[in-house]
């Protein structure tokens, strides 16, 4: 039986509260440490713990340090259908597939700007770190050249991911709203019969 601390990790998800698209601007670019452009060329990797069997919610874990999303992991309801089962994946298809995104832009756009960084201040002849060890940045206005760069050049990219966004969840309501039905059906149905059953 699952204690109370990890009962707490648990919640329903429901596909519009983490899934939403990032608008293309510099203030929504997912930011990760600059010391994660050095995974650059791992594996992203999931956490390996997975919820009880006997669990009756969805499993949702800590930001991963690369992609910055909650991984989660899908309950699997008992007696699960054919079309549950079908959603179910679409949803863990999804969650990896968001992650793999998310992980590879944020460490190319990490990667991108600590050279842009770098180069900057090489052409002012100034190095990485001051005097006192301590690392040196741009102005916001400089900063804001790069930021547009990033943008233009990941332009088609982040439109392709949007437009692959909307239609896995467009695909992911709809099943959705199959599964609620039929059960609405499933509950109408077993009711009726109960009545039937308890008048003769």
């Amino acid at each position: 039986m699952a204690s109370k601390t990890t009962a707490a990790a648990w919640r329903i998800f429901s596909p519009f509260t983490h899934h939403s698209p990032c608008s293309i601007s510099a203030l929504n670019i997912r930011q990760c440490s600059s010391k994660l452009a050095t995974k650059q060329d791992k594996t992203p990797k999931r956490s390996p713990f997975r919820p009880a069997v006997s669990s009756t919610h969805d499993w949702i874990g800590p930001p991963n340090p690369l992609s910055n999303l909650r991984p989660i992991v899908y309950h699997i309801p008992e007696n699960e259908s054919d079309l549950q089962k079908r959603l179910r994946h679409l949803r863990q298809e999804t969650e990896d597939w968001n992650h793999d995104f998310w992980t590879k832009q944020n460490i190319s756009f990490t990667k991108e700007k600590e050279e842009f960084i770098i180069s900057q201040l090489k052409a002012k002849g100034l190095t990485p770190r001051d005097e006192e060890g301590r690392r040196r940045s741009l102005d916001s206005e400089v900063m804001a050249v790069f930021y547009k760069g990033f943008l233009d050049t990941n332009r088609v990219r982040h439109s392709s991911y949007n437009n692959e966004w909307y239609r896995r969840n467009f695909t992911i309501t709809m099943l959705m709203a199959r599964v609620a039905l039929r059960n609405i059906w499933r509950t109408v149905t077993k009711r009726n019969k109960n009545n039937s059953t308890s008048t003769t």
